[in-house]
């Protein structure tokens, strides 16, 4: 009882803090210069799979690929095909898992209250951040988002990312559809203060295939400073995380669970809250919660959390 009255009275605190510099790592942008495309233009098949689909294909928002029918329920349409020209296929860039990838929401297990309030949110303007979101959220209709909300409900939360602490990452460029992916001329360089999240097997990956996820390189002592600080909140800097995500950070109700989402999505929605970019009424009582947060706190609590088994 006396955590939830520190965390209310935390709530009315005013923002004294300034806002942190942007984390361009965590806010891919695809690159002008790209280097020579690896397609061979022949189309792609998948181990255990009997679809064989083109770039073009694997690639149309409006019918993405389905190469493991077994990982899922059956899709409602708007998750299939969504509705040309506005409403994209939530399965072509969550994937019909719900898992996402880098540049988008891991959605797998959120609840539909919780889902439905997001929806919302973009097609007000509250939540801003994603010009396909806000697209999307001034078309669908309340049927389509109820659809996709007991969808995604209803599928189970995989293991997506893995984590490691590390000096160094590969070298990266930013490719197609804003996907962060390992250069091929090869090499690393010093992680700093950043996550750096590519795909276990790009192929994969640049298929929509929900069989393999990502590795997030992060900096070494971040997991730990990470745990130290969602569990204590340091000494009032925040507020513990599992007052409202659970103990576990799983979630508790509609408050969404944290455990093994993707790093750098959470590094995203703490700025854009802290910056007002993401606002909306689930949003105001974060708002005083990362008020006071470093981009350093937000990469280390992303890097604990998302360490955690979903």
């Amino acid at each position: 009882m006396r955590k939830l009255i520190t965390a209310m009275a935390f709530a009315l605190v005013p923002l004294t803090a300034g806002a942190a510099d942007k984390p361009d790592w965590a806010f891919p942008v695809t690159e002008k210069v790209q280097p020579p495309s690896r397609d061979d233009g022949k189309p792609k098949t998948a181990p255990g799979s009997n679809l064989s689909l083109t770039r073009a294909q694997i690639d149309d928002l409006f019918n993405p690929p389905d190469w493991r029918p077994d990982l899922h329920p059956p899709m409602p349409d708007v998750v299939a095909h969504g509705r040309p020209p506005n409403v994209r296929a939530c399965g072509s860039c969550h994937l019909p898992t719900g898992n996402g990838h880098d540049e988008s929401a891991y959605v797998a297990g959120l609840t539909p209250g919780y889902f439905t309030r997001q929806m919302l949110d973009f097609k007000s303007g509250a939540r801003k951040g994603s010009g396909s979101m806000t697209a999307i959220g001034k078309d669908i209709t309340d049927a389509e988002i109820k659809a996709a909300a007991e969808y995604f409900a209803s599928v189970k939360p995989r293991t997506w990312v893995r984590v490691v602490e590390a000096d160094a990452a590969p070298k990266t460029y930013v490719g197609p559809g804003n996907k962060r992916l390992v250069h091929p001329d090869g090499g690393t360089e010093p992680i700093g203060q950043r996550i750096i999240v590519v795909p276990e097997d790009e192929d994969i990956v640049l298929n929509r295939d929900p069989i393999k996820g990502f590795v997030a390189y992060v900096p070494r002592g971040s997991i730990a400073k990470g745990e130290a600080l969602a569990r204590t909140g340091g000494d009032g800097k925040t507020v513990a995380c599992g007052i409202c995500h659970g103990p576990t950070l799983h979630g508790l109700a509609d408050i969404p669970p944290l455990a093994g989402r993707m790093p750098n999505h959470m590094v995203r929605q703490m700025f854009m809250i802290q910056n007002g970019d993401r606002a909306g009424p689930q949003s105001a009582l974060m708002a005083q919660v990362v008020a006071k947060l470093s981009v350093e706190d937000m990469l280390n609590l992303a890097a604990y959390a998302a360490s955690l088994e979903p």
